[in-house]
């Protein structure tokens, strides 16, 4: 029983995380993938993989997505990581009855090349109505990549005008508006397994994660975990984080689909670090001692 992990330029959780399962000494070991090249149909010395960088590395998500077919349990499956974009959330949310941000998705300011705007766009209505869209979100608004992540190329607008100014810097990427929540209090969820989940006072203003357990009340912590285990239970993914915007004693979801979470022990800080290492840990050896091969899931296990 073996656990493999794919990463990039992380430095503190990898390390610990291959010593944690091997110090417990249950039959299951732990290593960074090896990869060069993959045959087709090729088997997998792997039960487990943790994935915490294919979105960035295009050959390791079609190696990941042949993992899922030779029946190991990747984390997180990379075939559900094609629902990840901020707009789908949005909707997903108002679907299972979580309060959302109001969001509206727009057509990109611009097209790669092929793209000749009188031909190929003739679905798209243009101009935009932009004040009909500030007046759907309201303002401040916030605007950003809908497949943003990390705070890149988020912008706090307080005009129509000056949403304008930086939609037209969009370039080719996909934005959506947003309501802005005024919060109160902001927190970040860990969440692991589908049932382990790590609530996290989170200052967003100066990114930075602090160690409160008194800072929400037990009801509203209660809310939140059991709104972020529906969410991730919707999505299939085992390992994500969730950001909550608390206004009125009300937990906005402001983003949930973060399938490769921070884990680096100088943001999480020490405490929440250990937790992460440790329920990580559980999880893989359990999915490697009671394999439930993600395979299972799609139609093609029919013809298997």
């Amino acid at each position: 029983m073996k656990v493999g992990l794919i990463c990039g330029r992380e430095w503190s959780f990898p390390p610990r995380f291959l010593d944690e399962i091997h110090r417990r000494d249950t039959g299951v070991t732990a290593e960074y993938v090896q990869l060069g090249g993959t045959r087709m149909n090729e088997p997998i010395p792997y039960s487990v993989i943790i994935d915490r960088i294919s979105h960035e590395v295009p050959y390791y998500r079609s190696y990941l997505k042949h993992a899922v077919l030779q029946r190991v349990h990747v984390v997180n499956n990379p075939l559900m990581w094609s629902a990840d974009d901020k707009f789908f959330e949005a909707t997903l949310a108002t679907k299972l009855g979580i309060a959302h941000p109001k969001t509206l998705v727009l057509p990109n300011k611009e097209y790669v090349p092929g793209i000749v705007h009188h031909e190929s766009l003739r679905n798209l209505v243009y101009p935009l109505d932009w004040q009909a869209i500030v007046d759907y979100v309201g303002l401040p608004c916030v605007l950003k990549d809908v497949h943003g992540g990390g705070w890149r190329g988020v912008y706090v607008c307080h005009s129509a005008g000056e949403l304008l100014h930086y939609y037209n810097q969009s370039g080719l990427l996909t934005m959506i508006v947003q309501q802005w929540i005024a919060w109160e209090k902001y927190v970040r969820c860990l969440v692991l397994d589908q049932k382990d989940v790590l609530v996290m006072p989170y200052d967003p203003r100066e990114r930075r994660y602090f160690v409160d357990p008194y800072y929400i009340e037990p009801k509203l912590q209660e809310r939140i975990q059991a709104d972020s285990l529906t969410l991730v239970k919707a999505l299939g993914y085992d390992m994500n984080s969730i950001e909550w915007a608390i206004r009125d004693g009300v937990p906005y979801a402001i983003d949930f689909m973060n399938p490769a979470p921070d884990f680096d022990i100088n943001s999480l800080t020490e405490t929440y670090f250990e937790w992460a290492v440790t329920h990580m840990a559980d999880m893989a050896i359990r999915l490697a001692q009671q394999p439930r091969p993600q395979v299972q899931q799609l139609r093609w296990q029919t013809w298997f």
